[in-house]
């Protein structure tokens, strides 16, 4: 079972490790204050062991036929499955997800591992027609270790994800999950090694000194980045010295547009969910945080937003009821509040939530489900990814304006288009520049589905074959000459 423990080490080549300096840091349970857990600070010597004991392994594990890569991804999988209700109490207390959200994550970690092993027999090269007798193939082969950064609003989801397919593609790993979160992570990489060689995982905990060593090592070809998009540049620079190749999925302010056509219900319906509120508390790189309704029905889905809104259930994440529980920990808490208080003094209409802590929840990160209404494109909460359960809801009329208003910023990561006409729906589609619309969307991604940003949302694909692929290195191989 995936108990909690007091202390946690690293874990490196199939074992627990200490860090080198000694230096640790402390978990904190977002939804009281008190800690939870002492969690080893990586250093750049300890990333560098953990690179060693990746190193090691790879040759083998690529070496490993496909299918029986495939099978060990989905024997990890099942091994998660039976003991789910525990993992998902681990990002209950170390994230503060609510419960119910917790074990959807917790089937979505099982749902990617064996996703990428299905996928794994697609690992291939092609023939290529040359004249004579001579022969041209591609071959894919994989990076060997690659190095995984994740942040802190799926612990347990994302560290999966992240290993899922570069293992498939027989690369072995060294994953830094975000150093608030970072029990589970823990935890899935010892029940790994129980299932994969040793080596094959490795997880060092820590941060900015931790990911900043991963990034520069020599023998990490191949880095995956989730997270803001500040730090996402600060990856790409690291990685450009060695001409490393680099996957990021950064930030969104993503815009919702409601056209007039929309019944109210539907259009309110869509931005609670959109805002990602009853699994990460509006956490969410796809939270659809800018909401433009049109004129004819702002005020009834405005309204209508706010009986939402107000409804919801915030508390204790560890009870079967609740709604929306704390945000991850108290300094981004504080960030979320202090934008809150600056889009009052800029003009904008609180319409329900706020800043202030909600009665019976002090001491916790929790920061009260907000719609601030009144919204000029020109203010910070409509500019700024503001990661928290803050809605902002601006008004338009005009198609073109409003499609120039939705792509001004240099984000773009997701958009969402609310109409039940089907020309509309593909002008809309088309016009918004964000790598992934939804037309009536409610968050969900299916599998197979490329996912990724535009602009300064990132670089490349996730959840789907291109991901798998972007874990190998095409060889071309031409073969003349030949007896």
């Amino acid at each position: 079972m995936s108990e909690l423990r007091d202390a946690y080490p690293l874990f490196v080549g199939g074992e627990w490790r200490s860090g080198e300096d000694g230096a640790s840091a402390v978990s904190i349970d977002p939804s009281t204050g008190e800690e939870v857990a002492r969690v080893t600070d990586g250093t750049g010597d300890d990333v560098a062991a953990a690179v060693d004991a990746a190193a090691a392994a790879a040759p083998g594990w690529a070496a490993v036929p496909w299918a029986e890569r495939a099978a060990a991804l989905t024997t990890l999988a099942a091994r998660i499955e039976e003991d789910a209700e525990s993992f998902a109490g681990l990002d209950v207390v170390d994230a503060g997800m609510p419960i119910r959200g917790s074990r959807r994550d917790v089937a979505n970690a099982c749902t990617y591992l064996r996703y990428f092993a299905g996928l794994a027999s697609e690992l291939k090269g092609q023939s290529i027609d040359v004249p004579g007798t001579s022969l041209d193939l591609t071959l894919r082969e994989p990076f060997g270790v690659v190095g995984r950064i994740v942040p802190f609003n799926h612990p347990l989801q994302f560290a999966a994800a992240a290993i899922a397919a570069p293992l498939a593609a027989g690369n072995t790993v060294v994953l830094k999950p975000a150093e608030q979160t970072p029990i589970s992570a823990l935890h899935l990489a010892e029940l790994a090694a129980e299932v994969l060689p040793a080596g094959a995982v490795n997880v060092v905990s820590g941060g900015a000194t931790a990911g900043s060593a991963l990034v520069r090592h020599p023998l990490v070809r191949r880095i995956g980045f989730t997270g803001s998009v500040r730090t996402g540049s600060a990856v790409l620079c690291e990685a450009a010295d060695l001409i490393k190749v680099v996957s990021l999925e950064l930030g969104g302010k993503n815009p919702l547009i409601v056209l007039p056509d929309v019944d109210p219900e539907q259009a309110a319906e869509l931005a609670t969910i959109g805002m990602n509120l009853q699994r990460t508390a509006g956490q969410s790189c796809g939270s659809t945080s800018r909401v433009y309704l049109h004129d004819e029905v702002h005020d009834q889905v405005l309204e209508r937003i706010v009986e939402r809104f107000e409804q919801l259930e915030l508390g204790d994440p560890r009870k079967e009821t609740t709604d929306v529980g704390p945000l991850a920990y108290a300094a981004h808490a504080e960030r979320v509040r202090a934008a809150i208080v600056a889009a009052g003094e800029e003009g904008a209409e609180l319409r329900t939530g706020g800043p202030e802590a909600p009665e019976g929840t002090r001491g916790g990160c929790f920061v009260q489900p907000t719609v601030i209404a009144g919204v000029e494109d020109s203010m910070e909460v409509a500019r700024q990814e503001i990661f928290g359960p803050v809605v902002s809801i601006l008004r338009w009329s005009d198609e073109a304006d409003v499609l120039a208003r939705a792509n001004a910023l240099e984000l773009g990561l997701t958009a969402n288009v609310a109409t039940n006409d089907l020309s509309a729906a593909l002008r809309f589609a088309r016009g918004l520049e964000a790598g992934y619309v939804w037309v009536n969307g409610r968050g969900q991604r299916p599998f197979g589905a490329p996912f990724g940003g535009w602009k300064l949302s990132g670089l490349g694909e996730e959840n789907s074959l291109g991901e798998l692929l972007s874990y190998t290195r095409t060889k071309n191989v031409n073969l003349s000459g030949l007896a």
